[in-house]
């Protein structure tokens, strides 16, 4: 369990950074807040005049870690997946220059990572990832690749988001690709990245007879509406 739990907590630190990405796709937007740190400090992006504030409903969306497991016991394989609705952020959606679009700041509530292991999220909040300390973490998008001058309703757009992820008081780069849809009223994203635990401060869990892969997987889909304001 002990192993398991180790496992599960990196991978929701970089959960959190999937989540925020996804956001800044979703806005096809400039820099957010400094979550997912970079090299150097990014400047949030000014949302154009013209722009639309989208909300990202929690409760539709959600910001997911995988990562696989290995039981020496018996040469076992599986997949830890670790998941968290708590959520916030505003997308500027510029339909009239979609390339001008922008997202504010995303940030992700790790405390609240749910895995089917009770045991497992109380070691993230306490010990590995010590969400119960550091509940957020927060996106900062530097740059955003795919956004087109101009689209239609309901066209399925491809995006590779560049920026700086923050977790645990650690800092560093990262690059989220996937897609983005908007459709007047609403506007999704799915998008996902591949991190490594020890570029965050987080070694591989291998204890006893469960060995953790340092390459986790970040996922993040989102549903946003125009703001009632």
């Amino acid at each position: 369990m002990t192993r398991r739990n180790h496992a599960l907590i990196s991978a929701g630190t970089f959960a959190i950074a999937v989540a925020a990405i996804v956001w800044h796709v979703t806005a096809g937007a400039g820099p957010l807040p400094k979550t997912l740190a970079a090299a150097a400090p990014a400047t949030p992006v000014r949302a154009s005049q013209g722009a639309q504030q989208f909300v990202i409903d929690p409760q539709a969306s959600g910001a997911s870690y995988r990562v696989g497991e290995t039981f020496f016991r018996d040469n076992q394989f599986k997949v830890a997946v670790g998941v968290t609705h708590g959520i916030q952020g505003i997308v500027y959606v510029d339909s009239a220059h979609p390339d001008q679009s922008t997202i504010g700041p995303i940030t992700i509530n790790v405390n609240q990572l749910t895995s089917d292991s009770g045991h497992r999220d109380r070691e993230i909040r306490s010990g590995w990832l010590e969400s119960d300390k550091y509940p957020t973490a927060v996106f900062t998008a530097t740059s955003i690749e795919g956004l087109p001058k101009a689209a239609a309703a309901g066209q399925t757009i491809h995006v590779r988001i560049t920026g700086n992820l923050t977790v645990h008081n650690v800092t560093k780069p990262a690059v989220f690709t996937g897609t983005l849809r908007y459709g007047g009223d609403t506007l999704t994203g799915n998008v996902e990245s591949t991190v490594l635990m020890t570029d965050f401060g987080f070694d591989p869990p291998s204890i006893m007879m469960l060995k953790t892969e340092n390459k986790v997987t970040l996922d993040f889909q989102f549903t946003a509406h125009p703001s009632a304001g």
